[in-house]
């Protein structure tokens, strides 16, 4: 009997250390399947106004899926109540990531606060905001509006230099000029970027901005914008800038119904670069597009990642950028993947 009760108290013990192994090895499996935790990202757009925005989009949608992230997306349809609000559900849900493209500079402290607040880091994509603590958002992605508004200048002081143009009318070049979206940091630092171009310019007395109005980054607005342009001072009128392609595409069919040539009587420089404003290009009816590179997806979830992973990241990121004229436009277009 006491062999018995020996030989079972013996099993029992092998029983009891299987048991303890077996919970040792289902933690530390535990563990690693924590550490490859998919990740959640909040991602509010401002909309879909342009072949660019849907460019964009579609790159960070497509980017999170090659990355394996659980993307989160909201699209505030231009408003930023709307933002505002997608931002508080993202908290609310405890995502690891929010990322939002601002389609304003202000108005962001205080949901940026509570972001931070509940430990959530926080991307800016695209556009840039204004915030009385920086400490709000880890990094900006996305592109130069500064430069971009730069280059469009540079560009057309060298192009109207070189091919010998002449005003249509008086000693000035007169330039119109379609802004986007009133308020927006893209807006601000292209025409910021368009203006002290021009004014450092040995040449800066050759130009006169004779008009300057948002077209909202649409095509339908930035047609109505031209016609009123076109109404005041059709034969004036020697440049377009337009804030992005679409604005420019819009304008140009005002343009045509004004009984004028645009790319000829009227100089039209625009920035995105999208196959839209290529074919008009190689249509004779645009001269120039400077790139803002919309295919931002995968860098935001690089960045993502090396947040996450406890990484130092720059506060500001940029996308690579190029300058297109009308000439290089037909070898151009067919690398293009938006």
């Amino acid at each position: 009997m006491k062999k018995l009760i020996a030989l079972f108290l013996a099993v029992a013990m092998l029983v009891v250390m299987a048991g303890c192994g077996g919970g040792d090895e289902s933690k530390s499996s535990g563990k690693a399947s924590s550490g490859d935790k998919k990740i959640t990202m909040g991602f509010s757009q401002i909309g879909a106004e342009s072949e660019w925005r849907t460019a964009n989009t579609e790159s960070v949608k497509n980017a999170a899926k090659a990355a394996g992230v659980d993307l989160q997306f909201s699209d505030a349809q231009q408003k930023q109540e709307n933002q505002i609000k997608a931002i508080r559900s993202f908290i609310a849900q405890g995502v690891d990531i929010i990322a939002f493209v601002p389609i304003v500079e202000t108005g962001w402290d205080t949901v940026l606060k509570e972001a931070k607040d509940a430990k959530i880091p926080v991307i800016v994509v695209d556009r840039d905001v204004k915030l009385s603590d920086d400490s709000l958002y880890v990094c900006k992605i996305g592109t130069d509006s500064v430069t971009e508004g730069q280059n469009v200048f540079k560009w057309l002081d060298e192009y109207l230099t070189k091919t010998g143009k002449k005003p249509r009318s008086g000693s000035q070049f007169n330039v119109v000029v379609l802004e986007g979206t009133v308020g927006s940091s893209v807006a601000i630092r292209r025409q910021e970027g368009f203006k002290n171009a021009m004014a450092a310019s040995p040449n800066a007395s050759k130009y006169n901005i004779l008009a300057s109005q948002t077209g909202e980054f649409t095509r339908q607005k930035g047609q109505e914008v031209m016609e009123s342009f076109l109404k005041s001072d059709r034969d004036k009128i020697d440049v377009l800038f337009a804030h992005n392609d679409d604005m420019a595409l819009g304008a140009i069919q005002a343009i045509e119904s004004a009984g004028l040539k645009p790319g000829e009587d009227i100089t039209i420089v625009s920035i995105d670069g999208v196959k839209g404003i290529f074919q008009a290009m190689i249509d004779g009816k645009a001269n120039c597009t400077v790139e803002c590179n919309p295919l931002q997806g995968e860098l935001l979830m690089e960045t993502a990642k090396k947040i996450l992973n406890g990484e130092k990241v720059e506060k500001l990121v940029y996308v690579d950028e190029g300058i297109f004229p009308a000439d290089i436009a037909k070898e151009k277009l067919p690398e293009r993947k938006y």
